[in-house]
């Protein structure tokens, strides 16, 4: 039977109402529900350490990047990506021919200027003992020319006293005491004592000629010996020369063969056999040799933590090879120039980013690797530091979740200290720090506190808690709703996994 429409009203209106009590019920039910919280005992932690952590990659001390000195066909490769070497040994070898026929053209090109060299210093040796002879020469013809000047003399003294003679002859013949025949005879030593004195004088213009004419040959000597020495050094310069061509081709051939220069190991070969190698501009890569001996770990540090990072500081690395193993390190070198996060080729730049994120690359020396572990870092390897920036025994410290930052009341003129009214306006209210404590009524209470160091998942409070407090650690959407005077259900929480955590 249908019903009527007065019923439907009543029965629409009755399950409305039965409705709405059901929602004021649940509502009333639900506001008397405590909420749940879990809390800690806070107490003096033995040890709490302040750390900063960031990720980079394994890199060795030192690494080399060997590239081709010489062209040529690559004829043997004699390591592997991997392989440990030693300083000196023999890693690649180019075809060496042509390079050979080059050093084998210039050791003859050598061997004639050194050939040029021997023929200069034989012709100053030949022009040095000409210039021996001719000065042997004019030191005679001068010792002639002395007995001719001698000679001169003589004639002319003789010349003088044949006059003399001669009338001395002649008044004897005048008296009657000389006869003709004496007066003929030094008539004609008169008349040779003339031709004495010329021939002497011939004579000896003929030797001062000859001394002469010596000293002539003797300066030419001594120019062709200076022209021969100054050849001698033009040889010797180019040959010189020739014989620094010979090394460099004699090197260029040594170094078809390159050797390791440091003892290490092969990180990577990206030539093959067969491939030609060219030098020179754009030289060809043949492998890269890394000093394993010391391992570094280059991390990017955030630029809001690395004020808190110093060389000397103690850190424990993970390599993402080894898993779970930590590796001790020391902090080594700081970089002090920022660089941004999308910036892969680091450096200063000329426009000023102040939009994106900095870092600064910090340098972790491993320390105390055993070989198994040593033999097992690869250059390249992700790396996680986590650096101890400063450590603190015997302090309080509570979970890092149960500090609570809120607006801090801010005291009315004529009020007292405890009361509070609204913030004047144009003034940013003041962050308030603290935790909220738990009496023996399970009710909440506010506490403002000071903090020091930051650990890993604690926080050090330096005033303003004491140990044997009962802490609020969350969870945080029920932390963000507390107020002072409210009542919640207790969870209780072990405080030795926070206290570990926090070391």
């Amino acid at each position: 039977m249908a019903l009527s429409r007065k019923k439907k009203i009543i029965i629409g209106v009755s399950a409305l109402v039965l409705l709405s009590l059901i929602v004021i019920i649940s509502v009333i039910a639900t506001r008397r529900d405590e909420p749940e919280v879990t809390t800690v005992k806070v107490d003096v932690r033995p040890e709490l350490k302040s750390t900063v952590t960031a990720s980079g990659e394994v890199r060795p001390v030192r690494y080399i990047k060997l590239t081709s000195e010489v062209p040529g066909r690559i004829l043997e490769i004699y390591v592997n990506p991997g392989d440990q070497v030693n300083k000196g040994q023999a890693l690649v070898r180019v075809d060496p021919t042509q390079l050979q026929s080059s050093q084998e053209a210039q050791w003859a090109a050598t061997q004639a200027s050194l050939n040029d060299v021997a023929n200069a210093r034989n012709a100053v040796t030949s022009a040095q003992q000409g210039l021996a002879v001719t000065e042997a020469s004019i030191a005679s013809a001068r010792q002639q020319v002395i007995a001719q000047q001698t000679a001169v003399d003589r004639a002319m003294v003789d010349l003088n006293a044949a006059p003399r003679e001669l009338k001395r002859t002649t008044e004897l013949i005048e008296k009657g005491v000389a006869s003709r025949f004496d007066y003929d005879a030094a008539h004609d030593r008169y008349e040779q004592t003339k031709i004495a004195l010329e021939t002497a004088k011939s004579n000896l213009e003929s030797q001062k000629l000859a001394v002469k004419e010596a000293q002539e040959r003797a300066n030419q000597q001594r120019v062709a010996i200076k022209e021969a020495q100054t050849s001698i050094k033009s040889s010797e310069m180019r040959a010189s020369q020739q014989q620094a061509f010979l090394r460099g081709q004699s090197s260029q051939r040594e170094k078809a063969t390159q050797y390791s220069p440091l003892n290490g190991v092969v990180a990577d070969i990206p030539t093959r056999v067969g491939e030609f190698a060219v030098s020179q501009l754009s030289s060809t890569p043949l492998m890269t040799i890394a000093d394993m001996s010391t391992i570094n770990v280059e991390v990017n540090v955030d630029e809001t933590e690395i004020a808190s990072v110093d060389v000397g500081q103690e850190a424990k690395v993970k390599v993402d090879a080894l898993g779970e193993k930590e590796i001790k390190a020391v902090v080594t070198q700081k970089n002090p120039l920022a660089i941004a996060k999308s910036d892969t080729q680091g450096g200063l730049s000329n426009r000023v980013n102040v939009q994106e994120a900095k870092e600064f690359k910090v340098t972790l020396e491993l320390r105390d690797l055993t070989d198994d572990v040593r033999a097992k870092l690869r250059p390249g390897m992700s790396a996680t530091a986590t650096v101890t920036t400063k450590t603190k025994n015997n302090v309080i410290a509570v979970p890092l979740q149960a500090i609570v930052e809120k607006a801090a009341p801010t005291p009315t003129p004529g009020a007292t200290i405890a009361s509070s009214g609204p913030t004047p306006v144009g003034e940013k209210a003041k962050e308030q720090k603290g935790v909220y404590l738990l009496d023996k009524d399970n009710k909440v209470k506010f506490v403002e506190v000071t903090t020091g160091i930051t650990g890993e998942s604690d926080i050090e409070i330096t005033s303003g808690l004491s140990s044997g407090v009962e802490v609020i650690t969350g969870p945080s959407r029920v932390l963000k709703t507390l107020k002072a005077g409210d009542k919640v259900k207790k969870q209780s929480k072990a405080a030795g996994a926070n206290a570990n955590a926090g070391q």
